[in-house]
């Protein structure tokens, strides 16, 4: 049965991101790199922000500084910023497994990426990682459109409504 969780949470931002996964590799390579104006200049810098903002999150909560962000030029494929999203999923997997109750109400120190430090209750990062994504992979859907393609939905309630109607069926 389905739980208003953490773990629930994150299963569907997972499930989220590899909808847009999806909706990407539709794309060309021009269309994927094309600005197109706006905050993000293109689709793939908007998705290497997410792959290299996530990744950058786990890496503060394992403990080390993490203040810049993969960059386009470093992940210029589709590919390598899935593979970068892919490893930080992975690692938020066991991240949020491991969130007790009293972890998850400890203070979070680390330092933004301008070098300062900051700090917020550790449930309030685990939430951020999964909202600033779902901010994104709407602008990323947008960009979609406007390059003529079809993006995917990626409502937290269609997760769930694909979820309950798969659960139900076992």
């Amino acid at each position: 049965m389905m739980q208003d969780d953490l773990a629930s949470l994150y299963a569907f931002n997972r499930w989220a991101d590899s909808r847009v996964v999806h909706a990407l590799r539709a794309l060309d390579e021009e269309q994927y790199g094309r600005e197109l104006g706006g905050g993000w200049p293109s689709v793939r810098a908007t998705f290497v922000h997410v792959a290299g903002a996530t990744w950058a999150w786990t890496e503060r909560i394992a403990g080390r500084d993490c203040t810049k962000l993969h960059t386009v030029e470093l992940l210029p494929r589709l590919e390598d910023a899935v593979t970068v999203l892919n490893e930080a999923h992975d690692r938020l997997d066991g991240i949020v497994a491991a969130a007790t109750p009293e972890r998850k109400n400890e203070t979070f120190v680390w330092k933004n990426l301008a070098g300062a430090e900051k700090k917020a209750p550790f449930w309030v990062i685990l939430r951020h990682v999964v909202n600033h994504a779902s901010y994104h992979r709407g602008q990323i859907s947008s960009m979609v459109k406007r390059l003529g393609a079809k993006p995917i939905a990626t409502d937290l309630v269609l997760w769930g409504i694909e979820t309950f109607e798969k659960e139900s069926a076992s």
